[in-house]
């Protein structure tokens, strides 16, 4: 009997990796939503009974495994399709003499019907070793690990369980054909500052068009699954702008209508923006959410550096170094030994093609500065330290990097330009939100910096409603007065500035001179793609 036992206790580290193992291959290695479910049978009982031997089964009966199996057993991950796995049990790779109780655990669990989406702030899930003994455990990758510090887990869990029933019923109540006339009219950039809808009007149709795909409870797996990964404010469109311009839509009201009502709640200045100062209620609670967040000096802002910037292209060193043999000006062509250049008219294209084209190759770049237009500073936080407040930014990825524009743009002389004059570009950009992926709704736009561009009018913090951590919505008004009273700092010091083009506003007509080989061309950029 001691060799047997020995011979599981042997096989049992077996199983220990290999859970480890199954979890690093379904949830870790993608970063993958984890599930709660409703397992109608005892797992730790399924676990005891895969023993055949009473001695065996009263070895294996650990507290702390019983824990584990108990907290952890049922959690599952979905795929796109629907199809549920469990997130800690596989048979294929399990230890033989464990095979058995895995394979029932795990076809248990794949069974059973989601409740929730399972969230942990745990560094580690289970016990992994109490004396001499070992025991199950996981250790979930440091982006898993729930972070908040105005919400428990529990809390959390709990308003993602809403969040499924409003986003069912919102889908019940609005029809596929009235997403899809939303989005062609999203689409059509006929609608004032649409690009700022159009990821949650994609988003529920991509939902829609997944859920009408399959049948039965694999409908609502994909509806948890989106509901998981959803960014902010996507699950609650009755509450949002395409409730609004949904609403309109299913009533029958006329295009010119619903743009007029759509462009009124989108401006600039009224998008998500409180139109009032806050009570002094509203002030003490702010007070203590920054507190809990840790966040307070996370709101001083300063103007963004060259060096900062996540650049998609800088120009070339400029060739002045001296030919070595050739003397001081060996460097210079004599006359007639090149021949006449060509005049090329300009170029008209899209940025995409611009990008994949013109960008790789290009030495040095020039802008056309206009006399009124998309003018943009980069902005970062004062303190490198200071925890995230963007949506953007995260503990694990930093990126603390924001942007403003002026409401109607803003002139050449603002930013100590001339109109009409070409000016060097230090570097090509897009838009912070796009440095990392995954924040699609917040648009896109393309940043060429203009070396001697610097910003001479105050814009306050620049913190808006609509680019900061959901933890910061219920003190939205707050943040608003702060950033209307508060300065961004760094303004008589060199910083990133130049002039923004995004998707879904032309024409553009931005107008470049490039550098590429020692010859120039010019191009004129009208539109995205």
């Amino acid at each position: 009997m001691s060799i047997m036992i020995r011979r599981s206790a042997d096989e049992y580290l077996d199983l220990l990796a290999h859970v480890e193992e199954v979890f690093e291959w379904q949830v870790s290695r993608d970063m993958e939503p984890v599930f709660s479910t409703d397992v109608d049978v005892e797992l730790w009982e399924l676990y005891l009974s895969g023993f055949s031997d009473s001695a065996e089964r009263q070895h294996h009966n650990c507290h702390a495994c019983r824990h584990f199996i108990e907290r952890y057993g049922h959690l599952v991950t979905v795929n796109r399709d629907g199809r549920v796995t469990s997130a800690i049990w596989s048979a294929d790779g399990a230890p033989e003499r464990f095979r058995p109780s895995v394979a029932a655990m795990a076809e248990a669990v794949r069974s059973a019907k989601i409740t929730g989406v399972f969230l942990s702030a745990e560094k580690t899930w289970g016990t992994p070793r109490t004396g001499i003994w070992n025991h199950f455990a996981i250790r979930p990758p440091a982006g898993m690990r729930f972070r908040c510090a105005t919400q428990t887990p529990a809390q959390m869990m709990a308003e993602k369980r809403q969040d499924f029933y409003t986003i069912v019923r919102a889908l019940a109540d609005f029809g596929r054909e009235h997403i899809e006339t939303a989005l062609t009219l999203l689409r059509s950039d006929s609608l004032y500052r649409s690009e700022k809808v159009l990821g949650q009007a994609q988003w529920l149709a991509d939902l829609h068009a997944a859920r009408a795909a399959i049948r039965g409870i694999a409908r609502d797996n994909v509806t948890w699954r989106a509901v998981a990964t959803a960014p902010a404010g996507f699950c609650h469109p009755r509450s949002s702008m395409i409730g609004t311009l949904l609403e309109v839509i299913a009533a029958g009201t006329s295009f010119e209508d619903a743009a007029g009502a759509f462009a009124a709640k989108m401006h600039p200045l009224a998008y998500q923006r409180p139109q009032a100062a806050p009570a002094p209620g509203a002030i003490a609670a702010a007070e203590r959410i920054v507190q809990r967040l840790g966040a307070d000096g996370a709101l001083a802002r300063r103007f963004a550096r060259l060096e900062e910037v996540q650049a998609l292209w800088r120009p070339s060193p400029r060739k002045t170094e001296r030919v070595e043999g050739r003397g001081v000006f060996g460097h210079l062509e004599p006359k007639g030994s090149r021949a006449p250049a060509m005049r090329i008219p300009a170029q008209t294209m899209t940025w995409v093609k611009f990008e994949g084209n013109v960008l790789p190759v290009a030495d040095r770049i020039e802008i056309l500065a206009p006399s009124r237009g998309n003018y943009a500073a980069l902005v970062t936080a004062v303190h490198a330290d200071a925890p995230p407040i963007l949506q953007w930014d995260r503990e694990d990825v930093r990126n603390p990097m924001s942007w403003y524009v002026w409401n109607g743009g803003s002139s050449a002389s603002q930013w100590g330009l001339r109109a009409a004059e070409f000016y060097d570009v230090s570097a090509v950009t897009v838009q912070p939100s796009m440095w990392g992926g995954g924040f699609e709704h917040q648009g896109k736009s393309v940043i060429f910096l203009i070396a001697d561009a610097r910003e001479s009018r105050d814009a306050g913090a620049a913190l808006f409603p609509e680019i900061l951590r959901s933890e910061f919505h219920a003190i939205r008004s707050v943040i608003e007065a702060f950033s209307n009273d508060a300065s961004i700092e760094g303004m008589h010091e060199p910083h990133a500035a130049g002039l923004m083009f995004s998707a879904g506003k032309y024409p553009w007509n931005a107008t470049m001179r490039v550098w590429i080989s020692g010859r120039s061309l010019e191009y004129r950029l009208d539109r995205w793609d």
